[in-house]
């Protein structure tokens, strides 16, 4: 009997046939996720309830040497939780429980599918925060953030996922449970095992249960919108408010071609549809005085463009302003669903440069780009589009396209990925980031935490 039977007989004892799928209808779901142009079809899936599930599903799977492929929402954009070599696909969007909000020892204990817009709603009805906020935060869930180490715009001030994991709970591929950290801020116990699971991207363990550290929430914030004639203006705007010792929460960045792009989708309903380059900023702080600060300094070293800024405190100016923002992906989408999404990270002082290089080089292969992305920390996020062109052709140039934008975002001082991950879309590129000798040592970390190589086979690791 093939291992892929053998397995389905064990489970469905262990479970109960109406816990494993095989229907293809129900597999289509699972064989894709947001990653544009990519799906791959499972064999099973199973929608684990518990950990001892997890645990159970595992070890069947390890003892047959079936894949497992851990999801959550499945709203990564570089194949993490599609199934590229077949196998089951382990849904824990069931497990999608905020266990605990404590707030004396200001921690969120979650289990991997709770949404993370929820974890903040939740942590803000406590009167705390957690700060991480991936543009998907609406659907997409804590798990795969901790997979792929999300961050958002208010990174540049707040930090990224892995800045606030302080322990978790996962499943070995033999079905061992372990947990790491918990309620406290401090650990010099022994490696840290938290931190190498952070960022694995499914491929070492399948995370269970999460330890967050929560902050206090500020009590004000507002909104700015600034328009510039040049994206160089803008980037050179963002230093400048960073030297005058204002940390802003969020400091986004949108290019000409992505204003002109989300302009179109919404009808010309946004605020300055004919700039070259966007800067939204975000401030937060303890009272109305401190934000009243900042604005000064932020109007004092922007100089010319602060008679156009535009400056929202409550939630329908806020949400004009991040309208064109948060609906870059959609509009995108809409021009060409077909595209190809890189978010390479460069210093902040090399964004310019780093764009009219790429800018340059999609003029002369005719490709329609667009640039945005979070000014604060240096993440950029690359689409070029398909548009009307010959699919086969598209695919054909894929390769060396990605090449060239890689190498671009490396010759700048930056790397290949600042917060999609690797997934299987760029890990035969890893060796452009890494030595042989990072690569080797990751390779004999997944070695030590999975022997047979069942979890999430295929993604991160040439």
């Amino acid at each position: 009997m093939k291992s892929i039977e053998k397995a389905y007989h064990q489970l469905t004892g262990a479970l109960g046939p109406e816990r494993v799928f095989i229907d293809r209808d129900i597999l289509e779901v699972y064989a894709h996720d947001e990653t544009s142009d990519l799906s791959a079809m499972p064999q099973l899936v199973v929608r684990a309830e518990s950990t001892a599930e997890v645990s159970k599903i595992i070890s069947i799977c390890n003892d047959e040497g079936v894949p497992v492929i851990p999801r959550g929402a499945g709203s990564g954009v570089t194949g993490g939780a599609v199934p590229v070599l077949g196998g089951l696909v382990l849904s824990l969007e069931r497990m999608n429980h905020i266990i605990e909000i404590d707030r004396y020892n200001m921690v969120a204990v979650v289990e991997p599918g709770a949404i993370t817009g929820e974890i903040q709603k939740a942590a803000l009805a406590e009167g705390l925060m957690y700060p991480p906020d991936p543009a998907s935060l609406d659907i997409c869930s804590i798990g795969g953030n901790v997979a792929e180490i999300a961050g958002g715009p208010r990174a540049v001030k707040y930090g990224t996922t892995r800045d606030y994991v302080l322990g978790l709970e996962f499943v070995l591929a033999d079905g061992s449970i372990i947990t790491t950290g918990g309620k406290f801020v401090k650990n010099a116990t022994g490696y840290n095992l938290t931190g190498i699971i952070l960022g694995s991207e499914g491929t070492l363990a399948v995370i269970t249960k999460i330890f967050l550290k929560l902050v206090p929430a500020p009590l004000y914030s507002v909104d700015l919108l600034v328009p510039f004639d040049s994206l160089e203006e803008a980037i050179d705007a963002v230093y400048r408010v960073l030297q005058s010792r204002t940390v802003p929460a969020a400091m986004e960045f949108m290019e000409e071609d992505a204003i002109r792009l989300v302009a179109k989708f919404h009808g010309g309903d946004m605020p300055f549809p004919e700039a070259r380059a966007h800067l939204l900023i975000q401030l937060d702080g303890p009272s109305e005085d401190s934000l009243h600060r900042d604005l000064e300094k932020i109007a004092d070293v922007i100089g010319g463009q602060s008679s156009r800024i535009i400056v929202a405190s409550g939630g329908a100016q806020r949400d004009r302003l991040w309208k064109a923002r948060r609906a870059i992906r959609e509009a995108i989408h809409a021009e060409s669903p077909v595209f190809l999404a890189e978010d390479c990270v460069v210093p902040r002082s090399e964004i310019p440069s780093f764009l009219v290089d790429l800018k340059t080089y999609f003029t002369g292969q005719n490709l329609h780009s667009i640039m945005f992305g979070h000014a604060g920390d240096g993440n950029v996020h690359i689409d070029v589009l398909k548009g009307t062109m010959d699919y086969t052709a598209w695919k054909e140039m894929l390769p060396g396209l990605k090449e060239q934008i890689y190498k671009r975002a490396i010759s700048h001082g930056g790397t290949i990925t600042g917060e999609h991950g690797i997934g299987c879309l760029r890990k035969d590129y890893l060796n452009l980031a890494l030595t042989p000798a990072e690569i080797e040592l990751m390779k004999r970390i997944k070695q030590a935490f999975d022997p047979r190589g069942i979890i999430n086979p295929g993604k991160l690791i040439p």
